[in-house]
Parts: structure tokens; C-alpha cells; sequence
């Protein structure tokens, strides 16, 4: 029985740290959000409708496996809450995993926007990020999406019964991964380093 948790914020919310974090900690398997992307955008260039059909495939065959093999597995997402089909989209996973016996727990980052804008330019967000390599195009992209949607939810919504919100513009990953951890009772798995983390 696999679990999935969703890491959950707008753009450079440290959504990625704290999954990293989470990661080690847990030795849970971690797909990024941006792993998906920056592999289509390498084979099929930047937003052309081939990369989005793959990097929806991409992603769904992970998910599909994670279930199949037992794989527990962090994915980090950016929603925008007033959208139906995001909620649709968050439901179809909850539903997958849950149906075939394991747990789903949403995890959702805020921070304020000029923290936000410094964590944008990061080194180690360059580095994993090759389409965020472009600052200026990354920075307008993110002040667009902070403009034109609704990136954290309202306070008292709560989408699922394991929903955590965490205002992480004062804490270190770990201190937001033991938060995590805490709060949803987790105990890490009795895996390998290579099984998680094999390459990183």
C-alpha cells in the first residue's frame, strides 16, 4: 500500500526543500513537480502541445506505478485553488491511492512574496531547475500567477481531512519537514539510500 503526500504552494514557496526534507527524513521517493517538466521541455521544447501530453503521461504512469509497487511518494504542485479541475485533478490522486489501501496526505507552503521573489533566484533552485535559469522570464511568471490566481487557500478551507497548512517564511525545510512528520504520525521506511534517492 503506497501514500502519497502533495507538497502544495506557489512558486518558490520552498516547496522543494521542504520535499527534500521530507524525503531524507521519511526515505520516501520524491517527484517534483519540475522533474516531469524540465524532461519534456528537454525532448519536446518549451510548451509546445507535444511536452504538455507528455509531461501529463509522464506523470500519470508515476503515479500508476507508485501504486502497483508500493512506492510511498512526496509530489510537489502548484494549484490554483479557484480552479474546479485543480480540485478534480488533487481528487483523482487522493482517490487512486486511497482506493488501493494507502493514505493521502496535502501538505499546502505560504510565504510572503518578497520571500517568495529571493527564493526564486536561489542557487540550488537554479540547479534543479533549468527552465527557472532565466530569472527575469521566472520572476514575471511568478508575479503573473500571483496576480492572476489563487495560490494559497482562504483561511478555515480545508480540502481533505489531512490538510496542513504551513506558513514556512521563517522556517528551515527541516523544521517544516518535522512539522509534517508530527502532524500526520509518520514513520520512515526501512529503506536503502540508493531506493529513494538513487543519483541525487
Amino acid at each position: 500500500m503506497a501514500n502519497l503526500i502533495v507538497i502544495c504552494g506557489p512558486q518558490a514557496v520552498g516547496k522543494m526543500t521542504v520535499a527534500e526534507s521530507l524525503r531524507d527524513k521519511l526515505r520516501y521517493n520524491l517527484m517534483m513537480n519540475h522533474d516531469s517538466i524540465e524532461m519534456s521541455d528537454r525532448i519536446f521544447g518549451f510548451d509546445t502541445p507535444a511536452q504538455r501530453e507528455f509531461n501529463r503521461i509522464f506523470r500519470e504512469k508515476a503515479f500508476e506505478l507508485a501504486v502497483k509497487h508500493d512506492v510511498d511518494l512526496i509530489f510537489t504542485y502548484v494549484c490554483a485553488f479557484e480552479m474546479q479541475e485543480e480540485r478534480d485533478y488533487l481528487n483523482g490522486l487522493r482517490d487512486l491511492f486511497t482506493q488501493n489501501g494507502g493514505q493521502f496526505f496535502f501538505v499546502e507552503l505560504s510565504a510572503d512574496l518578497e520571500t517568495r521573489l529571493a527564493r526564486n533566484e536561489t542557487p540550488h533552485r537554479m540547479e534543479r531547475k533549468a527552465s527557472k535559469r532565466n530569472v527575469a522570464w521566472s520572476r514575471d511568471n511568478l508575479l503573473k500567477d500571483d496576480k492572476n490566481h489563487r495560490l494559497n487557500s482562504a483561511d478555515g478551507e480545508f480540502w481533505y481531512d489531512n490538510h496542513l497548512k504551513i506558513d514556512n517564511t521563517e522556517l528551515e525545510p527541516d523544521q517544516a519537514a518535522d512539522r509534517i512528520i508530527a502532524a500526520f504520525h509518520l514513520s520512515a521506511n526501512n529503506k536503502d539510500e540508493k531506493e529513494y534517492r538513487f543519483g541525487v
